[in-house]
This record gives C-alpha cells, structure tokens and sequence, in this order.
C-alpha cells in the first residue's frame, strides 16, 4: 500500500510539473498580447513590464496531473476522488484563483477582495476542512466550537496574504511553496495521510515547473492568481494534513513549514502600528527587502529565504516525534531561532526591549505606580487646594525643585481676582541660574500661556541642561503643573465673583531670600547664598520682608 501511494505521489508531481513547464511559456505569450503586465514602481523591484499571469499555470498545471488520473483511473489515485472535502476545495480554490486572476487583469479593491477571500474560507469550512482544536505543549487540548469557523478563516486569511506578500522577488514565493508543499507532504505520510500527500505533491509539482520560468531572471511572475491560488491550497491542505497527528506540536506543523511568510504577513502590520503608519500600507521593509538591504543580491536573498524554509521544514518533521517532554525545549530553541532572525534583519529597532520597557515606564507613570509621580501629585493636589496665590506659588516652587528645574517665573493677569495685573512670582535655586540673565548654550526655556476659556498668563521655566541632564517625565511633570495651576487660577476668578468688592486689598509684591520660606529642604533645594522669590501681600497686609 505505501509504495503504492509513494508511486502515486511521485507521478503526481511529475505530471504537474511537466504540464506546467509546457504551460507556462503559452501562458507568458497570452500575458504579453493582453497587456497584462506588473508595471514597475517604488516600491517592487522590477525595472521593466513582466507578464503576470503565471497562477493560470499553476492552477492548470494541477487540473492536468488529476485530470489525467480521471481519464486514466487508478486504484490509488481515486482515493482523492473520493474524500467529501475534494470537491468544497475545488470549489473555495477556483473562487479565489478566479478572485486574484481578475485582480490581474482589471484591478479589485482590498475590501472586496478580502470579503471574497472569507467567502472563500467558509466554503472550505463547510466542505469540513476546519481547525477544531489546539494542542498546548504541556499536554492540555483546546477545542473550538462556536469560534471555530472564526479560527478557520483567520488561518485562511493569513497564509493565502502571506503568500501574496512574500512574493516580492523572482522566485520567492514559487520556491517556497515548493518546499513547504514537500514538508506537509512528508508529514502527511508520517501521519497516515493518502489524499493529502497526493494533493500537494501535484502543488509542488506545478510550483517546480513555473519556477523554471520565474527563477531570477524571471520572465514572468505568478501575479495574485497564483499566490492566492498557492496560499489557499496550503492553507486548506495544512489541516488535515495533520489531524491525526498525535504529536503535542501537530497544529504548529504548518505554522512552522510556513514561517517565513506567516512572520513576514505578522511583523508587517505590527511595524507599522508602531511607526504610525496605516496597517495594510504597502512598503519596503519585508523580510526580502531587508536581505536586500543588508547587501545581499536579489538571487541571494531569494537562496536565503529558500534555506531558512528548508530549515523550517526539517524543524517541522523532527517536531512529529518530539515527545511531550521535551516539546517545551522544541519550542524555546524555535523561538529563539526566531528571536535571532528578527534581530538579523533589524526588525528590533522596532520592537527593541529597551523601547518596550520605556513604554511600560510610560504607563506606570500614567497610573501612578511611581513614587515620583505620586509624589508629584501631592504638590499637584497642594496647588489646587491652595487658599491663597501666596500659598499656590509656594506649592509651585516646591514641585519645580523636585523636578529640578533651575528657575520658575509667573506673570499674572489678574481678570478680576485679588491680583494686581501684571503681579509676578519668580523664583531660581541661585543667583547664577539662567533666569538671572546668564545664557549658556545648554538652557532649556520654556513659556506656557496659563489659558483655558481666558487668559490668566504666563509661566516662564528654565533649566540648565549643562548642569544636570532633563529627566524623562520632566516635560510631562511642566505640563501637569500648568494644568493645575490654570485650574486653580480659574477657582481664584470664581471665588472672587462671590466676595463683595473692596473685602481684600490688591495683592502686592516683595522678596523673600529665605530658602527655607519656600517649604522644601535646603539640601533638597540646593540652597545656596539667595532665593528669590517673590509673592504677595496677605490678607493683613503686611509684608514678611521688605524688597
């Protein structure tokens, strides 16, 4: 029986590919009289016109090796007749080779080409090709019921796009079709599989014929039919394929055969959210283009990809006998293949620890885990509840010194509040710092309009950088510190509504040149021979020190 099944499979292949080597070229000639060329541009690698009808072949290339067996029947061969789901995958497979041969010939929005594309899914999940569970490494299984048909079409969508992604370069994305197309089959016998192997051994086949014409120099390329049609059958034959499997990484199998494209088709939209850019936006930093970018020639890079499939693959088939003991040491070497490839193409500038820790510092900071934050917060709150500008300034300075800002200045508007127009506080750690008309090539000067619905002034900040460098949440601890001040001011504006006129005297200003009048620690300070800072008068109206 299996040599019979191995015969099977081997003219199976040599049908498809003889069938799509004396294909391809009339197929090329009927691209070229049509018109239906890949035009160059920025973002392919391509300078001029190429045929892009190359999936016709492939596709007929497969009809041909069954449509022999049809004409000429087989005992073994016409199992694959026989299974239910054949026919549903004839079905979904034709759909979508038709959905990307019009996408080639007349052009197709993505939104209606991803809706065909699920339609297309749930034709093979009804035709019984579905992913029903997963089985963790440590032994436990997930079952999918109600989210199966979610799961299914997930996977769908994301082989049948990673094919059609990766095939950017000559060669590319037919070769590793081949290759994967091989891996599936060889699991596919180890785990007792006939139709299956059969089935994609005709895919390696006619995959191997075009790429006699689509390997650098290409003269034509296999356009959407073709990695549509590719990725669909893979995608659909990846799950039976390993159903019997009682392997713990029998799932992961295709996952695995299929890595490159799938990490590509993953890494893509992820970059992108990062950056700021759209998630499906086209641009040059597939894996492809980054081996090109790192020197290699367009050849090369393809040689690579097709190595690392390679690779994969045998990963794939040692996985099938991977005891259940060893699966968690299978997939941490997995992973750190994986990490190490990533690193390789410098993908990490993206995804770089140091940037995801920074990351985490931000939200901690947002939710008041820190202690400087909660800190910083308390002056926060001091300034909101201060009764008097008096006290408001002097919750002011004490939260600049604990961002380590050098000086701190507010001009103030008035508005009708107990203020004089044009009041001002200042405040600096020492006579030399930058707010007393020293400039240096190193000072940070900010000046923050305190406004919300009116203007209530201004606050001038500096810092000097060249004696101590700014903090990371420096900036956002100003911004806070505005927000609170603006906020209490506006209070100010409202209380004064409600007090009859002439109850407060107009605030005046003096000079205080006591560090310790600030509230804070003269080490925590950095006292130093004088302060200034300046507030008003209080509500008796006397002055604490003269100016």
């Amino acid at each position: 029986m299996m040599s019979n099944l191995l015969t099977a499979i081997i003219s199976l292949f040599l049908l498809s590919l003889g069938a799509t080597l004396v294909i391809t070229p009339l197929i090329k000639g009927l691209a070229n009289r049509c018109q239906c060329l890949d035009a160059p541009s920025t973002r392919k690698v391509h300078c001029t016109p190429m045929p892009r009808l190359g999936g016709v072949a492939i596709y007929l290339g497969v009809l041909v090796a069954f449509g022999y067996y049809q004409i000429f029947p087989d005992p073994t061969v016409s199992i694959v007749f026989h299974k239910p789901y054949i026919l549903w995958l004839l079905l979904g497979s034709s759909l979508i080779f038709m959905l990307g041969l019009y996408d080639d010939v007349r052009g197709l929005s993505p939104v209606f080409k991803f809706g065909i594309q699920v339609v297309a899914a749930i034709i093979a999940f009804y035709g019984g090709i579905r992913i029903v569970k997963f089985e963790l490494p440590w032994g436990q299984t997930i079952y999918f019921q109600d989210s199966s048909l979610f799961i299914t079409i997930f996977w769908f969508l994301l082989v049948i796009n990673a094919i059609n992604l990766i095939d950017g370069l000559d060669g590319l994305a037919a070769g590793v079709g081949i290759f994967a197309s091989l891996t599936l089959t060889v699991t596919g016998l180890m785990s007792e599989q006939t139709a299956v192997p059969m089935m994609l051994a005709a895919l390696a086949g006619a995959c191997m014929g075009f790429l006699r014409y689509n390997f650098n120099p290409a003269s034509i390329f296999m356009g959407d039919s073709g990695s549509y049609f590719l990725g669909y059958m893979l995608a659909a034959l990846s799950i039976p394929g390993t159903m019997k499997s009682e392997a713990t990484v029998a799932i992961l199998i295709p996952i695995i055969a299929l890595g490159v494209p799938l990490m590509d088709t993953l890494l893509a939209p992820l970059r992108r959210f990062i950056v700021g850019k759209k998630l499906f936006q086209p641009d040059r930093n597939h894996i492809h283009h980054r081996l090109l970018q790192l020197g290699l020639s367009h050849r090369s890079a393809v040689l690579v990809i097709y190595a690392a499939t390679v690779v994969l693959g045998l990963i794939a088939i040692i996985g099938i006998h991977t005891k259940k003991s060893y699966s968690e040491i299978f997939l941490l070497l997995l992973g750190l293949i994986l990490f190490l490839a990533v690193r390789k193409l410098g993908y990490l500038e993206y995804f770089a620890v140091d940037k995801i820790f920074g990351y985490l510092r931000d939200v901690t900071d947002a939710l008041g885990l820190k202690k400087d934050r909660r800190t910083f917060l308390g002056r926060q709150i001091a300034i909101k509840e201060a009764q008097t500008p008096d006290a408001m300034w002097q919750a002011i300075v004490d939260a600049m010194a604990l961002v380590d800002i050098d000086c701190a200045e507010i001009h103030l508007k008035g508005n009708g509040i107990n203020i004089d127009w044009f009041s001002s506080f200042n405040w600096c750690k020492s006579p030399g710092s930058p707010i007393a008309g020293e400039t240096t090539n190193c000072v940070l000067s900010l000046t923050l309009p305190l406004v919300n619905h009116q203007n209530h002034g201004m606050l001038h900040v500096r810092k000097d950088l060249g004696r101590s460098p700014l903090g990371q949440h420096t900036l956002r601890r100003i911004e806070q510190l505005r927000r609170s001040v603006v906020d209490r001011l506006s209070q100010f504006e409202k209380d004064a509504q409600r007090v009859p006129a002439g109850a407060y005297q107009p605030l005046r200003n003096f000079s205080i040149l006591s560090a310790a009048d600030s509230g804070q620690p003269v080490g925590a300070m950095d006292a130093a021979p004088a302060h200034a800072f300046q507030r008003p008068v209080g509500r008796s109206g006397r002055a604490a020190v003269s100016q």
